[in-house]
């Protein structure tokens, strides 16, 4: 049975130092994390007394390893009970463990053990635990990069009588490693005082949160949004939430959605790409059995926002109880520890229709102008409480509403810095605080709206073109193609910039690939005066981030590395 939904306690919202405190007042309640498997069933339910008894049993046993207070260990994230208790357990004694991904589908698993020693030693680990089912591949990465210790929770040692360490609000709690950051590595060392100051932006002022509330999450939980959003927010908010593999939602979309009826769920959050599959699974099924009444918080976070396959999903879903007003559009990253923003609870997705044009040459804000290139933007709310923004122009000077820029953000709950690695953390982090985000967005009544990433822009004879835009008319125009199957970037050609285009087909037709490949090239000449160069790629071929987002830069690399390796010798 799952755990119940009222905390039985006053409702804390995070007002704690330390994540650690936040769990032993959790603990006093019945609420707690419920596991489900692949299939929707209920792998295990944990309640969070017995999340704390376990966590720290497994402290002294940590200890006894030989780790020391301040070490750090790599966690593979597996949605499962023993995920939650070994992030807790480190908690308990000192150590910061560093979540790390699953295996992804197709990636090899040479190319895994690569990956997984190469984020190990960026966070300069001394240890990993891994899931019983990855025992093999656990040992075959300890062959690879020498650990003190290499196994699963089973093959700790029995506790030594080691004292539990003093934690507080300036210890370290874990580190994130940066979406998109798998082949080159950049940690984001998160102190409980930073963590705790988002949960309470999160929980208090965003969400929100009321004593009736349950979570529910398929996201994967080495990523920010479903570490901090999904595993230690409710925790500090003494919320049950209810937990599925990302693998069983990849196969089974709407069973998110089933459980979340069934479970009576009121939070959960999701990139556009989640809500588009449903709405696309749901053409030919039945919604009788789906109940989405009481869901009232939709968020919408890990992407850019996209309008259309949003009104979709409210429309495919509105018989089963959905309410487009549940649509909560926020911004955030790891260097933030999570949220920045969050747009105002009950009123839905607000957007605002602009002339690409005008955004493009002069980076200027145009609403509701009649061109025919005008997309919706979303605005994603104004900063949380305690946190700041600003938008930039290219001499750093500070922008008017409206006005394109790069965003920067402050706040109590950004990074002090990427671990080891004061390069980078110089370029990103100036003396006064202020964070270079990498985003490009402008302000529109105090709200922010997100334009585009500053690396992914390609600059073509003076105008700033968008990606996203051109990816996105492809995929919406062109039948047979999906959200996620185009990447557009730019590469040096004869010292200009061109254009290229990456499209995945599943077909072998040489007719059908010709004709898409047309079909491409003219679509985007005609709409945004761009002369692409299509190539076309496999099924499954274009990379994703480790939150399934298209990796733009990623893809570029593989392109680039394409052509050197077919230069002749």
């Amino acid at each position: 049975m799952i755990t119940p939904t009222a905390p039985g306690r006053a409702l804390r919202r995070a007002d704690f130092p330390t994540l650690i405190e936040a769990l032993d007042y959790a603990a006093q309640g019945e609420t707690g994390l419920n596991f489900h498997g692949l299939r929707g069933e209920l792998a295990e339910a944990l309640a969070y007394a017995d999340l704390r008894a376990a966590a720290r049993d497994l402290a002294g046993r940590l200890l006894a390893t030989g780790l020391a207070p301040g070490d750090r260990i790599g966690l593979i994230a597996e949605t499962d009970g023993d995920f939650a208790r070994a992030f807790f357990a480190c908690q308990y004694a000192g150590l910061i463990p560093a979540p790390l991904p699953l295996p992804a589908p197709l990636g090899g698993r040479a190319n895994y053990i690569e990956q997984m020693a190469r984020m190990l030693d960026a966070a300069a680990a001394d240890a990993l635990l891994g899931p019983l089912a990855m025992a093999a591949w656990v040992s075959d990465i300890a062959a690879v990069r020498p650990l003190r210790f290499a196994g699963g929770l089973a093959d700790l040692p029995a506790p030594a009588g080691h004292a539990l360490p003093e934690v507080g609000p300036d210890s370290p709690c874990y580190l994130q490693f940066s979406s998109g950051s798998t082949r080159f590595p950049t940690g984001v060392l998160v102190t409980h005082r930073a963590l705790m100051a988002n949960a309470l932006a999160i929980t208090r002022d965003g969400l929100q949160v009321r004593p009736e509330d349950r979570a529910f999450s398929w996201l994967p939980l080495y990523h920010d949004m479903g570490l901090v959003g999904f595993l230690l927010s409710p925790l500090t908010a003494q919320m049950s939430a209810d937990l599925m593999p990302t693998g069983a939602f990849v196969r089974r979309p709407l069973l998110w959605l089933d459980l979340m009826g069934r479970n009576g769920s009121t939070i959960s959050y999701s990139p556009t790409f989640g809500y588009e599959l449903c709405a696309r699974r749901a053409e030919t099924a039945s919604l009788e059995a789906y109940d989405l009444s009481r869901w009232r918080i939709a968020g919408l976070g890990g992407d850019m926002i996209r309008t259309k396959p949003l009104r979709d999903f409210a429309a495919r879903f509105a018989a089963a109880g959905f309410d487009p007003r549940a649509y909560v559009a926020s911004y955030g990253m790891a260097e933030a520890t999570l949220a920045l923003t969050m747009a105002p609870l009950g009123e839905g997705l607000a957007t605002e229709r602009l002339d690409v044009g005008r955004l493009e040459r002069d980076g200027v804000a145009v609403s509701d102008a009649p061109s025919s290139r005008a997309r919706e933007f979303a605005r994603c709310g104004p900063p949380l409480p305690g946190h700041e923004l600003q938008v930039r122009g290219e001499r750093g000077e500070i922008l008017p509403e409206r006005r394109a820029g790069r965003v920067f953000a402050r706040g109590p709950s950004l990074m002090s810095g990427y671990f080891q690695d004061p390069d980078a953390t110089a370029r990103a982090l100036g003396a006064d605080g202020w964070l270079d985000t990498g985003d490009i967005g402008y302000l529109s009544e105090g709200e922010i709206v997100l334009t585009g990433r500053n690396k992914d822009l390609i600059i073509l004879n003076g105008r700033n073109i968008w990606p996203q835009d051109l990816e996105w008319t492809a995929e919406a125009e062109i039948a047979g193609l999906r959200s996620g199957d185009v990447a557009a970037f730019s590469v040096p050609a004869d010292g200009e910039e061109a254009v290229i285009v990456l499209v995945q087909t599943r077909s072998s037709d040489t007719e059908i690939r010709q004709k898409l490949t047309v079909e491409v090239t003219d679509l985007l000449r005609q709409r945004h005066g761009v002369e692409a160069q299509v190539n076309l790629v496999g099924g499954h071929a274009l990379p994703q981030t480790s939150s399934g987002k298209l990796s733009r830069s990623r893809a570029k690399a593989d392109y680039l590395a394409s052509l050197a390796e077919a230069e002749p010798a």
